[in-house]
């Protein structure tokens, strides 16, 4: 018997979590995370989609993920497809690289957008790999404390900073203010 397919609203953010069979790292080195990032803006060209949040753990990621053209199902194959096909090629690996289906769970509001935001950035914290949220360089939230940084054209900050009032580098320290607190 298949699986049910996947609920998808285009209009709506997904919390997605993808994690490496069980639980070995899925980057094992600075080159795997660009890496990881280059495939997001490869396929990005071709399937749009905004990710304003993500954050790249040692063994899983979290994406805050919204494709409007096409069923994250789609975005989430080809990414999890053409990674494990440069991770097994690069390490002679063979079989599944992910454990199972990518977990996704729908952002059903304006403070659920705020606070799966605030979840995901506050994953390397959490799991104490640093003290200070904008020295972990694999997630979006440096993008949100450095205004000058390259921003790639999925990360859509503004889908969060909005909820915030002032200047750009206003927003930027209240929505620091509130993943702190």
């Amino acid at each position: 018997m298949g699986r049910k397919p996947r609920v998808w609203h285009c209009n709506q953010f997904y919390h997605i979590i993808s994690r490496r069979n069980h639980r070995d790292a899925l980057f094992l080195d600075n080159g795997d995370y660009k890496t990881f990032l280059h495939i997001l803006a490869i396929i990005y060209q071709k399937y749009p989609f905004e990710l304003p949040c993500y954050c790249l753990m040692t063994n899983h990621y979290h994406f805050m993920l919204r494709s409007k053209e096409h069923s994250i199902s789609k975005i989430m194959s080809l990414v999890n497809k053409r990674y494990a096909d440069y991770y097994n090629t690069k390490y002679r690996l063979n079989g599944h690289l992910f454990e199972k289906r990518f977990f996704s769970k729908e952002v059903s509001d304006d403070d659920g957008i705020l606070q799966v935001s605030r979840y995901i950035h506050r994953n390397p914290l959490e799991a104490n790999m640093v003290k200070i949220l904008e020295e972990y360089p694999w997630s979006s939230y440096p993008l949100y404390m450095k205004l000058n940084m390259n921003i790639p054209p999925y990360a859509n900050r503004q889908i969060v900073l909005r909820y915030f009032g002032g200047s750009e580098e206003e927003k930027g320290l209240k929505y620091k203010d509130y993943c702190l607190n």
